[in-house]
């Protein structure tokens, strides 16, 4: 990058004395962004009308100069007034500053950034307020955050991949209004381990309930956008909702989220044997193999089935969907056996979502968890460490279902 002549700055800093003579509320940052500013849309007009200002060859061209219009852009640094240049026909719109546009300097991202960390409106004006000496309505910030709207559609919509190794399902509940009153309403989330072991979240849904009837829905529109296979899909153990993934691709192996196992089977034990039932939960789901992890339940069967005979039987109903793991090595197991993939995000939607008491619309909830999601990406690490190797158990475990071009 071209560096600025020595003699410029020392022009522009000749009053300099203080710091608040660069970076204050009427510093140089601020009266140079205005001048930089106007300077830059009269060199766009002038590229607009084909010729210089006061030049003879923009005689009887047609169109000319008309003069200029105030405007007040808000800026990092505070509201800066500048004159935008006008067209005798009215057609001339600059680009760096465009018709209608108030904002300046990345006040955009500003506002999405401090959405997107569950700010509400009042916050954000404040904050803005504080930082940049500036007022910014609450129609603006709106203004801000629904074009994010026309991104969320097409990501929605985007092609996926043909071929996924692992795919995490889940769905938590979210207050939305609707009719007239606020309800409950499940905020459904798809999260992919692609072909590089990175993960990449492929769908946000709303729905007033979770069931395997709209996971089905999901299924078919994952399928829809180029979804082919799914080597490994990882859920919750919703009734029918296993079923629903296969009826859509019926060679996936589905894999009981252990978490949610273990959640509910504590639901109803009492706070005295609390500690006691998670200990010898623990047996069954670290066992080495399926068999020795079939001892374990049998010895917790004999142990506390005269006090909770619900959670033996809850295990072995779903037995067939939660042993697939032990197929798989420990760090395999580790990331299949739980939605854990899932339930940071979750974490990451909860404390964004904390200060909402609840959403005016599905459209305002599918924005916000949007944004939340792009933060937490940020911070994804890969789920298992030594891809390549998952790779090859992947295609020992799934003969013909894994590009040979990945394995080596």
């Amino acid at each position: 990058m071209d560096s600025i002549p020595t003699e410029v700055l020392d022009q522009l800093l000749k009053n300099y004395s203080k710091p608040e003579d660069l970076t204050g509320p009427d510093g140089l940052l601020k009266r140079l962004t205005g001048a930089l500013v106007e300077r830059a849309m009269a060199a766009e007009l002038t590229h607009h009308l084909g010729y210089e200002k006061h030049a003879a060859t923009g005689r009887g061209s047609g169109n000319n100069r008309n003069g200029t219009t105030p405007k007040v852009l808000k800026t990092e640094r505070g509201e800066v007034a500048v004159q935008t240049p006008r067209d005798r026909n009215g057609i001339f719109e600059p680009l760096i500053v465009r018709k209608g546009q108030t904002h300046f300097d990345g006040f955009d991202d500003k506002i999405l950034s401090m959405y997107a960390r569950g700010m509400s409106v009042r916050d954000i004006q404040a904050h803005l307020r504080d930082l940049y000496a500036t007022d910014v309505s609450a129609d603006l910030i709106s203004t801000v955050t629904d074009s994010v709207m026309d991104e969320v559609k097409a990501w929605q919509n985007r092609p996926l991949d043909s071929v996924w190794p692992i795919v995490y399902l889940d769905a938590r509940m979210v207050k939305i209004r609707d009719g007239g009153s606020v309800q409950n309403k499940a905020i459904y989330l798809g999260i992919g381990v692609n072909m590089q072991g990175t993960k990449e979240v492929l769908g946000l849904w709303v729905e007033s309930n979770e069931g395997a009837k709209f996971w089905m829905k999901v299924m078919n529109e994952l399928r829809t956008r180029g979804v082919k296979d799914i080597l490994i899909a990882c859920c919750d153990g919703l009734k029918g909702f296993p079923e629903a993934i296969e009826a859509v691709f019926p060679e996936t192996l589905v894999q009981t989220c252990i978490v949610h196992m273990i959640r509910n089977s504590l639901k109803f034990v009492s706070y005295r044997d609390y500690r006691a039932v998670v200990q010898d939960l623990r047996p069954i789901y670290s066992a080495e193999t399926e068999q020795l992890a079939f001892a374990a339940l049998d010895t917790f069967e004999k142990k506390w089935d005269y006090r909770y005979p619900m959670i033996a039987k809850s295990w072995y109903a779903n037995w067939e969907r939660i042993i697939p793991f032990f197929a798989f090595s420990k760090e395999i197991r580790k990331a299949i056996y739980t939605t854990n993939a899932i339930e940071a995000i979750n974490r990451q939607i909860r404390k964004t979502l904390k200060t909402r008491g609840h959403f005016p619309t599905d459209e305002s909830a599918t924005k916000l968890i949007y944004l939340a999601l792009n933060n937490a990406q940020k911070k994804w690490t890969m789920p298992i460490k030594d891809w390549k190797r998952a790779m090859h158990q992947f295609s020992i475990h799934f003969p013909g279902r894994v590009p040979e071009a990945l394995i080596h």
